[in-house]
């Protein structure tokens, strides 16, 4: 049986750009919410990816799987795994693009078993825009940045507008996260404008 190979992105796209105002090239990418299981802190059994912006349209993120990410004895949830693809091409999209999308199509190829307490290094890149579709893809290295590739990760994301979450969303969550924002924005103005 062979195996057919489609195209990525599938569709004729456009090149992603960045934003102007998107975080510069080393920055580190903060928590977009304390209690989101891939980058937040609050979640004890939590990713806790951290992400870094590269050259271009690239994004780095790491995470180091523990017992609690695990499925088999001793290894990473499949599930567990193509979350953390999840969270860091979303965040890539996010913080490049500076708009909000949400996950349209996630499709992970599992290439070898990631153990626990191993660390799994992504590098995430815009691969194009088509409309409102934005098509993003990674690959994650066991232990190392140069380490041999254990997973791939390829999705489609879909802007949306800010009503997406304030009608879907948990009012009370919208809520903590928009006074989290504005005590960062006050913090920042103190800083810059003491």
């Amino acid at each position: 049986m062979s195996r057919i190979s489609q195209p990525w992105p599938p569709v004729e796209v456009e090149p992603a750009t960045v934003h102007p105002e998107a975080p510069r090239q080393g920055s580190h990418l903060g928590i977009h919410y304390g209690e989101c299981f891939g980058c937040g802190d609050e979640i004890e059994a939590g990713l806790h990816l951290h992400s870094t912006v590269g050259e271009g349209t690239t994004v780095y993120s790491k995470f180091t799987v523990t017992s609690a990410h695990q499925g088999a004895p001793g290894l990473a949830h499949g599930g567990l795994l193509a979350c953390a693809f999840d969270e860091a091409l979303g965040a890539t999209v996010g913080n490049l693009l500076r708009r909000p999308a949400v996950t349209g199509k996630l499709e992970t190829d599992f290439l070898r078993p990631v153990p626990v307490g191993s660390t799994l290094y992504l590098a995430t890149k815009l691969d194009g825009v088509a409309g409102r579709k934005i098509y993003v893809s990674a690959d994650g290295r066991l232990d190392a940045e140069d380490g041999p590739v254990a997973v791939r990760a390829r999705a489609l994301f879909v802007r949306v507008e800010f009503e997406h979450f304030s009608t879907h969303g948990d009012p009370e969550a919208l809520q903590k996260l928009a006074a989290a924002h504005e005590k960062a924005e006050r913090a920042r103005e103190w800083d810059i404008n003491p």
